[in-house]
């Protein structure tokens, strides 16, 4: 494992590193897109608001109250190795505007096309079992295609990425939908019972769904034929669309079919996904840690830094002892030089895999600097020069 044009360490950590050039890897989140979109996620609250205030003010309240808790379900999930701020804001209102707005749209044209063929109420129910889980999942998982563009695909680096971003953009459309199904209920009661079915049985519902796509979309990263790409894809959409199809159909056929359902398959399936997840993020760690010996031998970590550096709980302590003896304020570069360190593996890691090309390699080099920019902003590791992690 080697790490080309890798210039030594500075001596001191406070040492003068000259300015960089322009990063490869950037956000690759236009805040103009998320500006509009935002915007466009506002003005559809806004009209739910005017429709049904009270139901609509009912159904901002609690839904807000239900995202924030999945929401630090996925923070907590990505907290090894956290994403681009921005790049999470564009994946939730893409899930609030896009995907909200184009699923609308298309699904009125479904109904409308299959009237004709199966008569009003029997289209009504296709609509709701069939034709929401094929338009809603696809455009959810849309973004998750233009996350495998351009810059954005830097940032793609494991399965937990993948799904992190497939469960953002699904709560941005889970809550509009609740806000919506909320407020319309024809009294508080209604509003109020609705709720409880929506965002105590299944606040994780959406997210869940889209999960399936992000494992597809992460098999496709690690397949170099483009067939096999497009085919993990699929799957991983068509395992949205089962999901969400089976899910939406139980609440067609009624409500005792909803609750067979709910025990029967979508408990087991969340605890799958749980244990998917965490399984997901032990294994970044793992990666990390493999790729920590050769940046030993390149002079980039040192062998003490190794020890701490591989795992979220030995990160946590080093991290509490720069705190203990110099404050938060040293600690916050050192957390930065941790994080830097995992970018640089990961990368690592797709040219140990195959995955290489003149742009990864440069790649690899330019993470390689920032590594050593992180470390001369973090005076913080001298607290550190012979600190092990216990037990190594």
């Amino acid at each position: 494992m080697t790490y080309a044009a890798t210039p030594q360490p500075p001596a001191h950590p406070q040492q003068f590193v000259p300015p960089l050039p322009r990063r490869i890897r950037k956000v690759g989140a236009p805040l103009a897109a998320i500006i509009a979109m935002g915007t466009v996620a506002g003005l559809i609250v806004l009209l739910f608001v005017l429709v049904n205030p009270v139901g609509a003010v009912i159904g901002i309240v609690l839904a807000t109250a239900a995202l924030l808790v999945v929401v630090w379900t996925f923070v907590w999930l990505d907290r090894y190795e956290p994403e681009p701020p921005r790049l999470v804001v564009m994946a939730f209102v893409w899930g609030a505007s896009v995907a909200v707005v184009f699923s609308v749209g298309l699904e009125m044209v479904f109904e409308a096309l299959a009237v004709p063929l199966l008569g009003p109420e029997t289209a009504s129910a296709a609509t709701v079992a069939l034709g929401a889980p094929l338009v809603e999942e696809a455009l959810k998982g849309a973004f998750l295609l233009l996350m495998l563009t351009g810059r954005r695909r830097q940032e793609l680096n494991s399965l937990t990425d993948c799904l992190v971003y497939a469960g953002i953009t699904a709560i941005g459309f889970a809550w509009v939908e609740n806000i919506m199904y909320i407020a319309g209920g024809a009294d508080v009661g209604e509003a109020l019972v609705t709720a409880g079915l929506r965002l105590i049985m299944g606040p994780f519902a959406h997210p869940l769904f889209t999960l399936s796509i992000g494992v597809g979309v992460y098999f496709a990263m690690h397949r170099h034929n483009v067939f096999a790409k497009i085919g993990c894809i699929l799957l991983g959409y068509l395992g949205a669309v089962f999901m969400h199809g089976l899910w939406n159909g139980s609440t067609v056929i009624g409500i005792e079919t909803y609750f067979v359902v709910y025990l029967v398959w979508m408990v087991p399936c969340f605890g799958l996904a749980v244990w998917l997840a965490v399984a997901s993020r032990r294994h970044e760690q793992r990666l990390a840690a493999t790729k920590l010996p050769g940046m030993v031998a390149a002079n980039l970590v040192t062998a003490n830094e190794a020890t701490w550096l591989g795992s979220i709980k030995t990160r946590k302590a080093a991290i509490a002892e720069v705190t203990r003896r110099g404050g938060k304020a040293a600690a916050k570069p050192v957390k930065a030089f941790a994080a830097q360190v995992v970018e640089l593996a990961f990368v690592r890691d797709r040219i140990d895999r195959g995955f290489s090309d003149e742009r990864v390699v440069a790649l690899q080099n330019e993470e390689a600097y920032w590594v050593l920019a992180a470390r001369s902003a973090a005076p913080g590791l001298q607290y550190l020069a012979d600190y092990r992690a216990p037990g190594t």
